[in-house]
């Protein structure tokens, strides 16, 4: 597979940090997105960039807000300006909330909406016109094991990962007519190597979290019950999503799969995504959309 360009959302921490320096070393040209890269996240980008420079990659830094239309097309012009092309868009951005569902505003879970599902919207309404007119691409959608086991105490995240996971399924349908490929790739929990849960947002109203105190210890020890279900000698390190993001990219066209699980507790997603996969088949076949589940390529170079 020939050097890609790949653009990475939320790449100032975590899993989009260490996914856009893994794409970076195989020698992909890579622009690691993030909100006020030059401000506040001005050390982050450096440190990206002064190890683009060190290690000699091709790895550069882009202002995007995903909650913003505007800042979306913007970065996109600036990667083409650039490279002349987009390959490859690994969604990442997202973030976490941490408390009882009633004690969450309806604002608050619009808000948590509007950056993990809408902000991936943004971003595909500016790339796949490119996208599109060049016959093919690749979506890569970081979701999570949670849209299938639910863990507690994270409503509104587990339910945007849902929504996030049907929009990504649903829009793959439609775009892989026009030979762009997709695959939703699937973290189980990490309770270190990221800023997943010490940035978590919690819960605004305090009058509700409080008639929910009986249940407190059980939210203290929600890290520690999570790190429980991983093996004496397991290494859950993030790092492995990016080493799988950077797998499926160096996949030939129709070759990718539609998603993948890297998970270190052995929750089973695996058996329902077969199961669900399979059914969905067979659904869209007996509606005579069976052509919607496969790709084409309308790639130049087919």
């Amino acid at each position: 597979m020939p050097s890609q360009v790949v653009l990475v959302t939320g790449a100032a921490t975590g899993i989009g940090n260490l996914t856009a320096r893994a794409l970076a070393a195989a020698g992909h040209t890579v622009f690691a997105s993030m909100r006020d890269p030059f401000g506040r996240n001005l050390s982050r980008s450096r440190d990206l960039l002064e190890a683009a420079l060190e290690q000699d990659f091709d790895l550069r830094v882009v202002e995007l807000d995903v909650q913003s239309q505007r800042s979306a097309e913007d970065a996109v012009t600036c990667i083409l300006d650039q490279s002349g092309r987009l390959d490859v868009v690994v969604h990442n951005a997202g973030h976490l909330m941490v408390g009882f569902a009633e004690a969450f505003t309806a604002e608050e879970i619009a808000h948590l909406m509007d950056v993990n599902v809408l902000g991936m919207q943004r971003v595909n309404r500016a790339v796949l016109p490119h996208l599109r007119s060049q016959g093919e691409g690749l979506l890569v959608y970081i979701g999570s094991t949670t849209s299938v086991v639910l863990p507690p105490f994270l409503a509104p995240y587990v339910a945007s990962k849902a929504a996030f996971d049907a929009l990504a399924r649903t829009t793959a349908y439609e775009v892989g007519q026009f030979g762009i490929e997709s695959t939703i790739v699937m973290p189980g929990p990490f309770t270190s190597g990221t800023e997943h849960f010490p940035k978590a947002t919690r819960a605004g109203d305090e009058t509700v979290t409080a008639a929910y105190a009986a249940l407190e210890p059980m939210v203290a020890r929600n890290e520690e019950a999570t790190a429980a279900l991983f093996g004496d000698k397991t290494d859950a390190d993030p790092a492995a999503v990016a080493e799988e993001v950077v797998r499926i990219v160096a996949l030939p066209h129709g070759e990718r799969p539609s998603r993948t699980v890297v998970d270190f507790t052995d929750a089973g997603v695996e058996r329902v995504n077969e199961v669900s996969e399979g059914a969905q088949k067979s659904f869209l076949s007996r509606m005579g959309f069976a052509e919607l589940l496969r790709s084409a390529d309308l790639s130049p170079h087919s």
